[in-house]
C-alpha cells in the first residue's frame, strides 16, 4: 500500500508540474514566442525527439528525463534582455507577464476542475466554514470510527481497535464523533456498554471507564474518534469548484504568512531575548517544522495515508497541491514565476537594465535558498518517517 501511495503521489506531482509548464508553453506559442523544448522530468535526458509541427509550434523538441520531479519548458531567448523575433526577451512587458503567470493560472484551473468533480462525487469537509450553497448541498457523514487507541486505556484493555466503528454507547446511537467525549464524561468511572462493528460484524462489550482522577493522559474511554463529512452538489458544482478554490487559496496564503512570521520570530528569538522568549521562539520553529512538508513528506506520508481512503480524498489532495503550487509561484521569490515577474518589474520601474548576468545571479541566489530550504524540510520529513 505504501509503495502504491508513493507511486501515485509521484504521478500526481509530475502531472501537476507538467500542466503548470504546459500553461507557460501554450501562452508563449499563442503570443509568437518560440517553444524550443518541452520536457517531462529533469535532465539528464532519457529520450528526445523533435516534432516538425505540434500544438506548441514547429520544430519543438520533446524530452523524457531521468529525474521524475516535474517538468520544464525552454523558450527561445528566455532572458529578459534577449532580443529578436520569437524570443521571450524581445516580447512586450504584458506578453512576458502573461507567459510567467500562465503556469499559475493553469494550476488554479486544474484545482477548479478537480473541486468541481468533488462537488458532484463528494467534497470532503475540512473547514467549519467551508463554502457551500444551502439550496443545493447535501451532507453525508461516515460512521464514527476509532482513529487512535491509547495503550493501557479502558478501550485497549477491552479489545477495541483502530478502525472499529462505534455504533452505540450505553444504548445511545452514536452518529457524531463530537458526542463520544460528552457521553463518556457523563459516565466517568462507570461501566458502560459499547456496540461496535468490525469487518462488517457487530459486537457488544462492557467497558469500565476512567474516572475524573485517572483521566489524565488517557481519556475516559481512551480513544480518538474519527468521522468524515462530505458535501454533494448538482447543478451548482462549477460554482462550488470556483468558490472552494478561492477560499482554500486564501487559507493557503494566510497559512504561508503565519509560517513566515513564526520563522522570523523563532529565528530572531533564538538569538535575542530572555529565556522565556527563547522558549517561545523554539516553540514557533517547532510549529513551522511540523507544518511544512516537502517531496519526501508528500510521497512518503501524505499519499500513502490517503490512498486507502477513497478516490475523493486522492482528488482532494491533488487539488490542494495544485492550488498550493499556484500560490507559491505568485510569491516574489527569485527562481519562481512570481520572483521573475517581480524582478523584471522592479528593474523596469527604476529604469535599470536587467542584464543576462544580473538575472542569472538573482535567480541562482533564489534557487540556492530554495534548495537549502528543500534539504532542511527533507531532513525533517525523513525524521518524521523514522
Amino acid at each position: 500500500m505504501i509503495i502504491w501511495g508513493i507511486l501515485l503521489g509521484l504521478f500526481v506531482l509530475i502531472l501537476l508540474v507538467v500542466l503548470h509548464e504546459l500553461g507557460h508553453a501554450i501562452v508563449a506559442k499563442r503570443n509568437s514566442v518560440k517553444v524550443e523544448e518541452f520536457g517531462v522530468g529533469f535532465p539528464p535526458a532519457a529520450k528526445k525527439w523533435k516534432v516538425k509541427r505540434s500544438f506548441l509550434g514547429e520544430n519543438v523538441t520533446f524530452s523524457l528525463n531521468w529525474l521524475p520531479l516535474g517538468g520544464f519548458v525552454r523558450l527561445k531567448g528566455e532572458y529578459d534582455s534577449a532580443k529578436g523575433e520569437g524570443t521571450y526577451g524581445g516580447s512586450t512587458f504584458w506578453v512576458k507577464t502573461k507567459i510567467l503567470l500562465a503556469g499559475v493560472m493553469m494550476n488554479w484551473i486544474t484545482a477548479i476542475v478537480l473541486f468541481t468533480i468533488l462537488a458532484i462525487i463528494g467534497m470532503p469537509k475540512i473547514l467549519s466554514n467551508q463554502i457551500q450553497l444551502p439550496f443545493d448541498t447535501e451532507f453525508r457523514r461516515s460512521p464514527v470510527a476509532i482513529a487512535k487507541v491509547t495503550p493501557g486505556s479502558p478501550a485497549d484493555k477491552a479489545g477495541l481497535k483502530i478502525n472499529d466503528q462505534l455504533v452505540q454507547i450505553n444504548n445511545q446511537p452514536l452518529t457524531e464523533a463530537g458526542k463520544l467525549p460528552v457521553v463518556t464524561k457523563e459516565n466517568a468511572g462507570k461501566k458502560i456498554n459499547v456496540k461496535y462493528r468490525r469487518d462488517g460484524k457487530e459486537s457488544t462489550i462492557d467497558v469500565q471507564l476512567n474516572d475524573e482522577k485517572s483521566v489524565k493522559g488517557s481519556g475516559y474511554l481512551g480513544v480518538v474518534p474519527g468521522q468524515t463529512e462530505k458535501m454533494y452538489s448538482t447543478w451548482s458544482a462549477p460554482i462550488v469548484g470556483v468558490a472552494t478554490t478561492g477560499q482554500l487559496s486564501y487559507e493557503t496564503i494566510k497559512g504561508v504568512g503565519v509560517l513566515l512570521v513564526k520563522t522570523v520570530h523563532g529565528s530572531i528569538g533564538q538569538i535575542f531575548g530572555s529565556a522565556e522568549s527563547k522558549e517561545s521562539a523554539r516553540a514557533d520553529l517547532a510549529s513551522v517544522s511540523g507544518s511544512v512538508a516537502g517531496p519526501i513528506g508528500i510521497l512518503g506520508v501524505l499519499f500513502p495515508s490517503v490512498v486507502s481512503s477513497g478516490i475523493e480524498y486522492i482528488i482532494f489532495v491533488a487539488a490542494l497541491i495544485s492550488l498550493t503550487l499556484a500560490v507559491m509561484n505568485i510569491l516574489p521569490i527569485p527562481a519562481l514565476d512570481g520572483g521573475r515577474w517581480f524582478t523584471m518589474t522592479i528593474f523596469r520601474l527604476f529604469k535599470k537594465d536587467l542584464t543576462k548576468e544580473r538575472e542569472e545571479n538573482i535567480q541562482a541566489t533564489g534557487m540556492l535558498v530554495l534548495l537549502i530550504l528543500t534539504i532542511l524540510v527533507t531532513i525533517s520529513d525523513v525524521g518524521k518517517l523514522f
